[in-house]
């Protein structure tokens, strides 16, 4: 068989359709019939969807950096108040607004343009305005995806998250990215609990856990529960300026480090790793699962909550953005249930296992046990 082609049977399967789909008079033909008119529309629209989807980002890019959202939540206004304020031409505004009404996120009474409930509720969303304006970086990235398919280009993203390399972090920018995943964090931390029961667990180490706004929700829902966080000495400072004095600080211990240097602290009887392994490459990942196992005791808890794909059903969110997002960070990749469990076992886990949460664009859990 010729590299990179299908195999014979698959070929002759599939290959007479897509050649029929792909005649050129096909789609004139089937816009002509009752039956089929409806599958030939929507196909073209869900086409033509996919070809827009970069410039729908970059609307929604446009009204969050120009501070559209807030400046619209007392109420509606024009494009001319809004024109005059944020110094873009009048028809420029206009056609900006009328785009974002296009996406459901305003609604256009007249010549007026207001929020709509999805609008509204974006600004109430945490983290996500700080997150579409990071994307600037993300959007520079895929600018030329052949070119990151090739890895042929260095990255942004990959400047912006030096710590997944194992690079030196400036405070500053320790300060700037921890601050970026509290903000997301949060969501994560409310589906991971919704999931994942602390039964029977005294303490939790939070592995890479950044501020410390997982450990800071679990501990509000479990009281009795010591928590751990052990992460970078430089992000650990701003977790502890956040957290010193607060709650938690009678249960909350920091143990300074870097997952890849050596062990792991042991005394606790569960282990999360939140959004921490999809920013690796395999033998980091696997050296950390080790890790793990090691500083567990026998019954010990694995919990790993992050996006997860590349599984035998695509998924539309996790294996577009996610997928190519780790890849611009330059180590990491996102991967299945299934894979994450295996590599768990690999390590010397048992029973590891999926465990549904609601949503899979927030994070999904594989739980293991020691």
């Amino acid at each position: 068989m010729v590299d990179g082609a299908l195999p014979q049977s698959a070929a002759r399967s599939g290959g007479w359709l897509n050649r029929l789909l792909a005649r050129p008079g096909l789609h004139a033909v089937t816009m002509r019939v009752p039956g089929l008119r409806g599958f030939a529309r929507r196909d073209g629209q869900a086409i033509f969807g996919i070809v827009q989807g970069f410039v729908e980002s970059q609307v929604l890019f446009a009204l969050v950096e120009l501070d559209l959202f807030e400046a619209l939540m007392p109420g509606p206004a024009t494009a001319g108040d809004l024109a005059l304020r944020h110094r873009v031409p009048v028809d420029r505004m206009a056609a900006l607004l009328q785009a974002g009404a296009a996406l459901g996120l305003l609604r256009r009474r007249g010549d007026r343009f207001g929020l709509s409930r999805r609008g509204a509720a974006m600004t109430g969303v945490p983290g996500l305005m700080e997150m579409i304006r990071h994307h600037g970086l993300f959007y520079r990235d895929m600018a030329d995806p052949v070119a990151l398919l090739q890895g042929r280009a260095e990255t942004e993203l990959a400047r912006f998250w030096p710590y997944v390399a194992g690079g030196e972090i400036a405070p500053a920018l320790a300060e700037r990215y921890s601050r970026l995943m509290a903000d997301s964090q949060r969501l994560v931390a409310e589906d991971t609990l919704a999931a994942v029961s602390f039964k029977g667990v005294r303490r939790l180490m939070d592995v890479g856990g950044g501020t410390g706004v997982f450990l800071e929700r679990v501990g509000r829902r479990h009281p009795g529960l010591e928590l751990e966080l052990f992460d970078l000495p430089e992000v650990l400072a701003t977790a502890q300026a956040r957290l010193a004095g607060g709650p938690l600080a009678g249960r909350l211990r920091f143990s300074p480090g870097s997952f890849r240097a050596g062990a792991l602290p042991v005394g606790a009887d569960a282990v999360s790793l939140v959004r921490v392994l999809y920013d690796h490459d395999d033998d980091t990942v696997r050296a950390l699962l080790a890790r793990a196992h090691a500083a567990l005791p026998e019954g010990g808890r694995l919990i790993v909550s992050e996006p997860m794909s590349g599984g035998a059903r695509p998924d539309p969110v996790t294996d577009v953005y996610f997928a190519f997002y780790t890849m611009a960070m330059g180590t990491g990749r996102t991967r299945s249930a299934e894979t994450v469990a295996a590599l768990c076992r690999a390590a010397g886990f048992r029973h590891a296992r999926r465990v549904p949460t609601r949503r899979s664009y927030v994070t999904s859990v594989v739980v293991a046990v020691k």
